[in-house]
């Protein structure tokens, strides 16, 4: 997964002649599913079946909310991911929701992906949100 997303970096950096150092990756929650998508976009990627432990993305607001009873682990929408300067990134009402292979968390740590918030970033913190390609 790691080498995925650099090669998103990558490609984006040559294309624009930006340094690969000054990059990073923009994640933007659709409202749409896998089968919604019939073409590849212009630039990025298109990724789908990431689940979320400890809160849930609501399509109707784009963004973390709490998690309903009984719903560990909700699927999330496909995610469109580009990658764009560090200077022209969004910083405010942000969650860098760390992404995990596996529910154990430590070795199985894949990127941070900056995920909206209408809360505060401490909130989601402590309730350990994160992102999981597999539950």
């Amino acid at each position: 997964p790691q080498s995925f997303l650099t090669a998103i970096m990558q490609s984006m950096a040559r294309k624009n002649e930006w340094p690969l150092d000054k990059m990073c990756l923009q994640c933007d929650v659709t409202k749409k599913n896998k089968e919604d998508f019939s073409n590849p976009p212009r630039e990025g990627a298109y990724i789908h079946g990431l689940f979320m432990e400890g809160a849930r993305w609501d399509t109707q607001t784009s963004a973390i909310q709490e998690s309903r009873l009984k719903e560990l682990t909700p699927s999330v929408p496909v995610i469109f991911i580009k990658a764009i300067p560090v200077d022209k990134q969004d910083s405010k009402n942000i969650y860098e929701c760390p992404v995990y292979k596996t529910r154990i968390r430590g070795p199985t740590y894949v990127w941070t992906f900056n995920l909206k918030t209408k809360e505060k970033p401490a909130k989601w913190v402590i309730a350990g949100v994160c992102l999981l390609l597999s539950v």
